[in-house]
């Protein structure tokens, strides 16, 4: 009896209830070594990774995996020695973050501390043809279609032309 802990003696280490301490969203502050720029919300992902893009450390990307399983990127990580900030606008020094920020949908926009929000690449697969936007068949190649199979008058079998 003398190995457990008493339950008033425990009471004394718990922390006031009514101060709930949060933690702060990732660049909100200013303070950290990268540039956020969001792309899609976080909401819509279940798991999230980085990946280094080029050189270690300088430019990464984290990527979400949806509910469905297909991998989508959520946001672009951009080192500060990379890029600057010049009047609320985020301009590359180093052409592969040029190349990153020049890749997005949209201009990145500046939210609060190190946080930047942009539109998402165009992705063409993604987007669902309309009825009226399709192409004839064989007109995409610019030749004709190919001529149908005739039936040989001597045995009623199809000829190959």
């Amino acid at each position: 009896m003398t190995n457990q802990r008493r339950t008033s003696n425990s009471q004394r280490n718990k922390k006031p209830a009514g101060r709930k301490l949060a933690r702060k969203k990732p660049g909100s502050t200013g303070a950290g070594a990268y540039y956020h720029i969001e792309v899609l919300p976080r909401t819509d992902f279940v798991t999230f990774r980085t990946q280094d893009v080029g050189r270690r450390g300088h430019i990464q990307r984290v990527a979400g995996q949806r509910s469905s399983g297909y991998w989508s990127t959520v946001k672009w990580m951009i080192d500060k020695n990379d890029a600057h900030v010049q009047d609320n606008k985020l301009v590359a020094d180093t052409p592969a973050a040029k190349e990153v920020i020049e890749q997005l949908g949209s201009e990145p926009v500046r939210m609060l501390g190190d946080l930047f929000k942009a539109r998402p690449s165009p992705n063409v697969h993604e987007k669902i043809k309309s009825a009226p936007a399709r192409s004839p068949a064989g007109s995409e190649n610019g030749k004709k279609a190919p001529a149908p199979r005739r039936k040989n008058p001597k045995n009623g079998r199809k000829a190959y032309s």
